[in-house]
């Protein structure tokens, strides 16, 4: 361990221990990237049914915690609460009321585990997007009226 001298010891005393890696913490609800096994943004939490991947990672890996944003609102919250007792993983939810990260839900371990790709994609396919026809305005009928003419 580094010697200190005593500057260091006033500027601990002041502004508390220096945090590794602090904008990486602050995205990733107070844990480092490197630490993630799954990511789920805000919006992917907040959509109706849990992320078949978020519940299988549950299950393949029982030594991890799960954070979830606290900025949620329970009613989204809840569901991976559910599943993360299902599981047996402890969770803890993160008020972090200076930065509103863009994640929603993570599963971590206290260690690094390096995992190259956290992020889950939308799934959006055939069945589950249904596109409505574009509706006309007033201006379009009009055209349209006058067109035919």
């Amino acid at each position: 361990m580094p010697n200190k001298n005593v500057d260091d010891y006033l500027q601990e005393g002041i502004y508390g221990k220096k945090e590794l890696k602090p904008e990486e913490r602050k995205r990733f609800l107070g844990t480092l990237r490197e630490r993630v096994v799954l990511a789920l943004t805000q919006a992917q939490v907040m959509e109706k049914n849990i992320y078949p991947e978020a519940e299988q990672a549950m299950k393949a890996n029982p030594q991890a915690y799960i954070l979830i944003n606290g900025n949620l609102d329970f009613s989204y919250q809840i569901k991976y609460i559910k599943a993360a007792n299902k599981h047996g993983l402890k969770y803890t939810i993160v008020n972090n009321t200076e930065h509103n990260s863009d994640i929603g839900l993570l599963i971590a371990y206290d260690h690094a585990v390096d995992k190259p790709e956290i992020f889950i994609s939308r799934k959006t396919t055939a069945g589950t997007v249904s596109k409505k026809p574009a509706r006309k305005g007033l201006f379009q009928k009009i055209k349209s009226v006058f067109s035919k003419s």
